[in-house]
């Protein structure tokens, strides 16, 4: 079944959601901004060849006051950016991020590398042996607003090692 990566993909359906309301019609609300950490070389990134160059291997862009034509499609997202006052197109399909930060309410995600033979609908060449069932445990209990306590799971344990 390869949960692993549907929870990968599922989340990486959290990225699409953020930007889908980054590019609505109010843009970025209060303070929030996003820090999106991906792997150039990934199929379908589309960079400048200045930008390739100087980020052979990863590139961190950051999402706050100034970008333009911001369009998050269904398998990536588009938008354009300044360098040294230059704007740059680029297009990064959400399998090629791997973090995913908002620093104004400490919100990360981040994810393991998908190869690009394997996908969500596919097994592997080489059956993985079982693991050990995983066993949700209770962080902290936080208020939420109205006196009771909401239960925060760890995620954690879902994370290879």
């Amino acid at each position: 079944m390869r949960y692993d990566l549907l929870a990968q993909e599922a989340l990486r359906g959290v990225i699409r959601q953020a930007l889908l309301r980054a590019a609505g019609p109010g843009g970025l609300p209060g303070a929030h901004h996003f820090y999106i950490t991906f792997k150039t070389t990934a199929p379908g990134v589309d960079l400048d060849p200045t930008l390739m160059e100087r980020y052979p291997e990863e590139m961190t862009i950051v999402l706050e006051h100034q970008f333009w034509d911001l369009n998050p499609a269904e398998d990536f997202f588009e938008v354009t950016l300044k360098f040294n006052k230059v704007p740059k197109y680029m297009k990064v399909p959400y399998s090629a991020v791997h973090r995913f930060h908002d620093p104004s309410v400490g919100f990360h995600l981040q994810f393991e590398p998908i190869d690009g033979a394997e996908t969500v609908d596919s097994e592997p060449a080489e059956a993985a042996p079982a693991a050990d069932p995983v066993e949700l445990k209770p962080v902290k209990a936080k208020p939420n607003g109205n006196g009771e306590s909401a239960e925060v799971v760890s995620l954690d344990s879902f994370r290879k090692k």
